[in-house]
């Protein structure tokens, strides 16, 4: 990857669900990167962000903070359209060389690690896919569940069964399969014969506030999500994209939008419901940074993206 100083600047903000990752781009977008480099524009990483009609549970950039500094990768697919992490590299990355263009500097802003990973070091090719080893996968997620399948995933590769949530059962069938016909974890595929991102210096900046703090804030994320009106939203879409909306691969599969599923189909109560999407959060922010601790380029900063002497700590790191 090339890091020659000479290349134009691109920054990536990571880190776990809740961390003030858009505060910190905004700061900085509106703040040093507009004053030193002419400007930035940011590019979401974020797996549910990219589908249209989904607001409330994804936490988008909010319309004041889209006008005030030009975002892309958000709302880019229909709800009921398969979406996967090289589509989203090669629209990414064309969306990267149009603001290097216009000489922006590009601020690459989520936390879906495997996208950024398709973003950055591009993906291998893999095994050719088994149709009839993924329906096999597919009827043992029927009778013991999307769990089942994920320990399977663990046993065969730790680091990609953190990467990818137990319910999007398609990404599991399909990093089960690459293991079983590679013969190989899915991870050291990914690290070999990719076409990794050129023509920019990378500076990588994580965020890992306090454990304890982060999760009262997922849960009041949780709560706000719930009382704004999620349950509404989310029996819209299902009422809108009936078949194609519980398909395994649906966002509605995604944090908050299954638990309101779940609220709306009778199978738990409303409290129930905000209690569920809090723990599933919580969770997938564990994995997030068990993700994100395998990049050695990543600078870890020990706070929220919306406090000043992080955003200043991530300032000095700008050069």
């Amino acid at each position: 990857m090339a890091t020659d100083i000479s290349n134009p600047l691109l920054l990536v903000i990571a880190g776990p669900t809740g961390s003030g990752k858009t505060a910190l781009a905004m700061a900085l977008a509106t703040g040093l990167l507009s004053k030193k480099f002419g400007g930035s524009e940011i590019v979401s990483c974020d797996s549910v962000a990219i589908y249209r009609e989904f607001e409330i549970g994804t936490a988008k950039p909010s319309r004041e903070e889209r006008a005030r500094v030009a975002h892309h990768m958000i709302d880019v697919a229909s709800p009921d359209e398969t979406f996967t992490a090289g589509e989203y590299a090669r629209q990414a990355r064309m969306a990267l060389n149009e603001i290097g263009q216009r000489g922006k500097v590009p601020i690459v802003v989520g936390g879906t690690g495997l996208y950024l990973r398709a973003l950055i070091d591009g993906l291998s090719p893999g095994p050719q896919r088994s149709e009839a080893l993924r329906e096999r996968l597919r009827k043992r997620a029927d009778l013991k569940g999307a769990d089942y399948l994920h320990r399977v995933l663990a046993r065969l590769d730790r680091e990609a069964a953190a990467a990818i949530h137990a319910n999007d059962i398609p990404k599991v069938i399909r990093a089960i399969e690459v293991c079983l016909a590679a013969g190989d974890k899915m991870t050291n595929l990914w690290r070999q014969g990719r076409d990794p991102l050129a023509g920019f210096r990378i500076v990588k900046i994580g965020l890992n506030p306090d454990r304890t703090l982060l999760y009262q804030q997922i849960n009041s994320r949780c709560q706000r999500m719930f009382d704004g009106g999620l349950v509404e939203e989310t029996r819209g879409l299902l009422s809108k994209y009936a078949t194609t909306m519980l398909q395994p691969n649906s966002p509605l599969n995604a944090l908050g939008y299954r638990q309101a599923v779940e609220f709306i189909r009778g199978k738990m109560t409303y409290q129930e419901a905000i209690s569920a999407a809090q723990q599933a959060h919580r969770n997938y922010a564990k994995r997030q940074l068990t993700w994100f601790r395998s990049d050695t380029a990543i600078n870890w900063l020990a706070g929220f993206g919306d406090v000043r002497y992080i955003q200043a700590q991530a300032a000095e790191l700008i050069k």
